[in-house]
């Protein structure tokens, strides 16, 4: 079969390896420029060099056997490593987050930057219309892999059970600052959790294979982010940055890099089922929101998604 997966982050990956494997034509698009998803990386030009911040997941674990045998085969790749500092089961990509769903994107066809509008039922076939129009290409099957929200909208005209699972399954926002410092800040503490405004904060340069100036990453949490959702990222920045200041009672110098970004769907809920599949439509949904707000759920869904496909 031709198969389109719409999102080529872990979920939608995950669930093309298997259908690859097994001989079908898959073709995956994403809305973004390159690979990661919630795992994305962002790089920024600074005076002390280019730096790397995972701005998105902080770390996964691996507690089911497939994803376990997969995230070993990482650490043996040298795509993976344990953060101690997080926890005993606590692992993050090398050099960066982004790096294992970078790999696993190279041995498929990925259009990048490419924001899917609709999909299409034409006889047995689908057609994937995209901003600049419908693509040629019809397809046999069609995957949708994308946060519950934006699943919802696409699922709306095809499918009504899919698209109300989707629509009650909400996702929490997040607002994330990425701050940078010339000189190492005097400090022992690597992780905060649960401190008012901040439901995280991480030292990123002490993450295994990291290099450059003294990084951090700042997320608001859930209910502060939600109630600031709209507001400017420079007043995120100033409040977050001011929160965090606070939280290591020490003054801060001047950042020598410091913006914030804004994750609308950012931890996902959870419906309570592995994946959903309409085999007499042809139609697939995947993604983390269907188990659990865990990285490790993003891909046990996308896998299982895959097995429901090849029957």
């Amino acid at each position: 079969m031709k198969i389109a997966i719409i999102g080529a982050g872990l979920s939608g990956l995950a669930c093309a390896d298997p259908l690859a494997a097994a001989g079908h034509q898959v073709q995956l698009f994403d809305k973004a420029r390159g690979p990661g998803g919630r795992m994305s990386t962002r790089r920024a030009q600074t005076a002390a060099g280019e730096l790397r911040f995972d701005h998105g997941a902080q770390y996964f674990s691996a507690r089911a056997p497939g994803f376990q045998a997969v995230v070993e085969q990482w650490q043996e790749n040298e795509l993976a490593a344990k953060w101690p500092a997080a926890g005993d089961e606590a692992w993050v990509g090398t050099p960066s987050m982004n790096t294992p769903v970078k790999a696993m994107a190279t041995h498929h066809d990925v259009t990048w930057s490419m924001r899917i509008k609709s999909l299409v039922k034409q006889q047995d076939h689908w057609q994937i219309r995209g901003e600049d129009g419908a693509l040629e290409v019809l397809f046999d099957a069609a995957v949708i892999a994308v946060p519950a929200e934006q699943a919802a909208d696409l699922l709306d005209p095809l499918h009504s059970r899919f698209a109300d699972t989707a629509r009650s399954t909400v996702s929490d926002p997040c607002w994330t600052v990425m701050l940078a410092f010339a000189e190492p800040l005097a400090t022992d503490i690597r992780i905060l959790k649960d401190r008012g405004a901040i439901g995280w904060a991480a030292r990123n340069s002490d993450k295994p294979m990291r290099e450059g100036a003294d990084s951090w990453v700042i997320q608001g949490s859930p209910d502060w982010s939600r109630d600031h959702l709209e507001d400017d990222s420079e007043q995120v920045c100033e409040a977050l940055i001011k929160e965090f200041t606070d939280n290591l009672a020490m003054e801060l110098p001047e950042p020598i890099h410091a913006v914030a970004h804004r994750w609308r769907y950012a931890r996902s809920g959870s419906a309570g089922v592995e994946a959903l599949y309409d085999n007499e439509a042809k139609l697939g949904v995947c993604g983390d929101w269907l188990l659990g707000p865990r990285i490790e759920c993003a891909w046990l869904s996308g896998n299982a998604l895959s097995q429901m496909m090849l029957g």
